[in-house]
């Protein structure tokens, strides 16, 4: 099933929460506190705006001036202790995201913060006084001066180390991609306002933007939050289908009863049955069989068995 958006990755974790006795036998232990701590963390990224990120951008070639652009300071909270798959993954992003058009800046206190591999990939870049007290420090300020481009007219190391405020040491790509020389520069001031702009002065800069009215309207594919909302709603049909042919069944059996006992069929005869269907000599026969059990019959036999003994 397709997992394009953070409600698919939602409803999937909901169907391994009702599934998990079955997939505990082939996963192991499936564990409902575990995916609702999953699902509490998928709620924060919702809340942070994680559901209207783009998942594919198209290819602009080395555009001078990015569309977007993404800042991640103090990077090494987003480095430190993370597992291997997700650093493959940032440097395959730093590796191919800039054909995309965006740019994205890893801001630290240390360039040793950021892993090797990530920070060869990364091409413009401002490197701040770093002071070296410790060996672990020298070892920083020589993997940051190696990184840049060598500059024959001056040291790199000595310029990181002897820059004052306002300055750096900037390297920024020139054309074709090529990294810059490293150079000692002068930073001038921002000369923007500070603090955030107004909401109509947000909305003029997005009327203004070239990708207005690109965005606007949501295209939900199916995937796996319809997939399983799909089997949901058909599971709950055929059980309120089956629910009802039962209820119908057990109408229908109650009233075949009640109609075998209403027509005197299917149940055990009575003593004291009615002789008003009998012919009369079946009455007459019944009657004469009763009186010859009864006193009058004892009396007859006595009488004929007597005659029969004084005969012989």
């Amino acid at each position: 099933m397709p997992l394009l958006d953070l409600k698919d990755f939602q409803a999937l974790l909901v169907w391994v929460g009702e599934n998990k006795d079955s997939l505990s036998l082939r996963y192991g232990n499936v564990s409902v506190s575990s995916i609702g701590a999953i699902q509490r963390r998928l709620l924060v990224l919702e809340n942070q705006g994680g559901a209207k990120l783009f998942e594919e951008f198209p290819e602009v070639g080395n555009p001078d001036k990015p569309k977007l652009v993404f800042f991640f300071n103090e990077a090494h909270l987003l480095f430190e202790g993370a597992p291997k798959v997700l650093v493959d993954k940032v440097e395959q992003v730093a590796r191919l995201i800039r054909s995309k058009g965006v740019g994205v800046y890893f801001i630290t206190q240390n360039p040793d913060d950021v892993p090797e591999d990530i920070l060869g990939q990364l091409g413009n870049r401002v490197q701040h006084a770093l002071r070296a007290f410790t060996a672990r420090d020298q070892k920083a300020l020589r993997l940051a001066a190696e990184t840049y481009r060598k500059n024959p007219r001056s040291d790199i190391e000595t310029a990181i180390r002897e820059v004052g405020v306002g300055e750096a040491v900037t390297s920024f790509l020139e054309d074709k991609g090529v990294p810059g020389i490293a150079e000692r520069t002068l930073i001038r001031p921002p000369s923007s306002q500070l603090g955030p702009i107004t909401a109509s002065e947000r909305a003029e800069v997005l009327a203004l933007s070239h990708i207005a009215g690109k965005y606007e309207a949501v295209l939900d594919r199916r995937s796996a939050f319809e997939i399983l909302t799909e089997r949901a709603d058909k599971a709950a049909a055929e059980a309120e289908a089956a629910e009802r042919a039962e209820a119908v069944a057990e109408e229908q059996e109650r009233e075949f009863k009640a109609a075998r006992r209403y027509e005197g069929t299917g149940v055990s005869r009575s003593s004291s049955r009615s002789s008003k269907g009998d012919s009369f000599g079946e009455a007459l026969t019944k009657q004469v069989v009763r009186e010859l059990k009864g006193t009058t019959g004892r009396r007859i036999i006595r009488g004929i068995l007597g005659g029969l003994v004084k005969g012989r």
